[in-house]
């Protein structure tokens, strides 16, 4: 039995949602060679070409800057968004192409929020992520740093953070405190485990998610989107209205 085989045969399957309704992706890692994403333009090319054929109208790819691994910065994030641009144009691809970035919640983040020097997209929005093993202490702070300094966050797969799995008023907290929640598509398929699989469900059944994004690195990504589009819960978030992807 293959791998696709054993991760969707007990579940429900329709027929693929078409995800040009979105319009927007807005959480991705194609610039080339600079974290853990697309390693070189040939493969930009390849993904963006998919996103194209997906019936996205735009991607705003979202490199991580993490202090003490991917030291990114806004001026080498901004120079690979303009090579992918000119790459787009050579090879005719029809899509808008813009970056920001995906921030690691650290004291480099808080020092890149004094100085006003975040790359932001849509209604001043920042993506920002969490460490997978614990909550970190300094996180109301900064969630009211950013917000009092007029920033928009957006928590990124809040839904894999394993500490509020059994701590889902977290999820509430963060919402009613105006943090948006970006879901990863990919996490309805239970690729990541099938607790975050059902965290992912816990979200969209309360009307909690804001973005829904690909989070693509590869073309692995890619391929198990396509098996995501046939699933119910996929389809529920995307009928729900809620979304505010087409905003950006």
């Amino acid at each position: 039995m293959s791998f696709i085989s054993r991760l969707f045969g007990k579940k429900r399957i329709l027929d693929p949602i078409d995800l040009s309704v979105l319009k927007v992706d807005m959480h991705s890692h194609l610039i080339p060679g600079i974290d853990d994403g697309s390693p070189d333009m040939r493969t930009t090319v390849d993904l963006l070409r998919h996103f194209e054929g997906l019936g996205y109208k735009k991607v705003i790819t979202t490199p991580h800057i993490m202090s003490d691994y991917y030291r990114n910065s806004s001026d080498t994030i901004r120079r690979g968004r303009d090579n992918v641009r000119e790459a787009i144009s050579k090879y005719n691809i029809n899509l808008e192409f813009e970056a920001a970035a995906e921030y690691y919640l650290d004291e480099h983040f808080d020092a890149l929020i004094e100085a006003d020097d975040l790359l932001t997209f849509g209604n001043n929005h920042v993506l920002f992520e969490l460490a997978f093993m614990s909550e970190p202490d300094m996180l109301k702070s900064v969630l009211f740093k950013l917000q009092m300094k007029g920033y928009h966050p957006i928590l990124a797969h809040p839904e894999r953070y394993a500490y509020w799995h059994n701590e889902l008023d977290k999820f509430h907290d963060l919402s009613d405190r105006d943090i948006l929640l970006q879901l990863n598509i990919n996490s309805l398929t239970g690729t990541y485990s099938p607790q975050v699989q059902k965290t992912a469900e816990y979200l969209i059944d309360r009307d909690l998610v804001d973005f829904i994004g690909t989070d693509c690195h590869h073309h692995g990504h890619l391929h198990l989107l396509g098996e995501a589009q046939k699933l119910p819960y996929l389809h529920k978030v995307i009928q729900s209205g809620k979304l505010k992807n087409d905003s950006l």
